[in-house]
């Protein structure tokens, strides 16, 4: 199949059999639907997409003008509880796509379902759609030791786990995608959520399990953040303690949940940070 993809035409694609997908919880039919309301929260003047009661997971392919070979998966945040498709979706895919990278924008399950772990099934679509991604590379124009991910808050959670939960998949096999690997060659988290263990503050959470194979990791997140800033730094140290290289950037104030939309000091410019560290690092 060719499939043609760009900015402007994104081609989305469902990520299991429908006979793998169960799209009830207690006893009721889920229908995907942005939640949002007209008194919610805008972010810098803007509203926000917040999708929820999200069954069919999906990639949606991004593909720049001039590809370099690069790609990102994109993982939005919104607690597990509901994905900003726009503000740490769509808008972060166009910025990859200006600067060369194809970006992967990932709609993955959420809320959890009855029974399940907030991330279980997130996990499952984050390690497909990196086997996906990677099977498909030559037809995409990618590199297939050249796929990142990236993720926002529980995204970045979701980034987080995928690149220490790949030597297994937590599925059962579907087809050739899953032979190939779902490690991504590099990691990109963005005020990262529910990375430390909520009883044991220094210690990370059991199901992030740092090593000498983890991915590079790029790190952003502002002091004033809610969500702790201790997510970052004892993620960052884990990752030292493993020599896993690892670049960190901390900012005095801007918050939570802000995807690439604020201006302001240094959270105007740290995409410029990721580019170059992309760069540096022959990303």
């Amino acid at each position: 199949m060719t499939i043609i993809a760009n900015a402007q035409n994104p081609v989305e694609i469902n990520l299991w059999p429908k006979d793998r997908l169960t799209d009830t919880a207690a006893g009721h039919k889920l229908v995907e639907h942005d939640i949002t309301k007209p008194t919610d929260d805008k972010v810098v003047g803007k509203s926000v997409i917040r999708l929820g009661d999200i069954t069919n997971p999906t990639i949606k392919i991004f593909k720049p003008k001039n590809p370099n070979g690069t790609a990102v998966v994109v993982c939005p945040g919104g607690g597990y509880y509901i994905l900003a498709m726009d503000l740490e979706g769509t808008e972060i895919c166009e910025w990859f796509n200006s600067i060369g990278v194809t970006a992967i924008l990932l709609k993955y399950r959420v809320p959890p379902l009855p029974g399940k772990l907030r991330y279980e099934l997130p996990l499952q679509d984050a390690q497909r759609a990196l086997g996906l991604v990677r099977y498909n590379a030559a037809k995409w124009g990618i590199k297939p030791d050249h796929i990142g991910i990236m993720g926002f808050s529980a995204g970045g959670h979701l980034s987080a786990l995928v690149s220490n939960s790949f030597k297994k998949r937590a599925y059962a096999y579907v087809d050739a995608a899953d032979d190939k690997s779902c490690r991504p060659d590099f990691t990109i988290l963005a005020y990262p959520a529910y990375l430390v263990d909520e009883k044991q503050p220094g210690k990370l959470a059991d199901e992030i399990q740092v090593t000498v194979m983890t991915p590079p990791t790029f790190i952003f997140q502002t002091e004033d953040d809610p969500i702790d800033v201790d997510n970052a730094l004892y993620y960052y140290l884990a990752l030292k303690k493993s020599k896993v290289p690892a670049e960190m950037h901390l900012y005095a104030a801007g918050g939570h949940g802000y995807g690439i939309r604020n201006n302001i000091g240094g959270l105007g410019v740290y995409k410029n940070f990721i580019a170059k560290w992309m760069t540096d690092n022959q990303f």
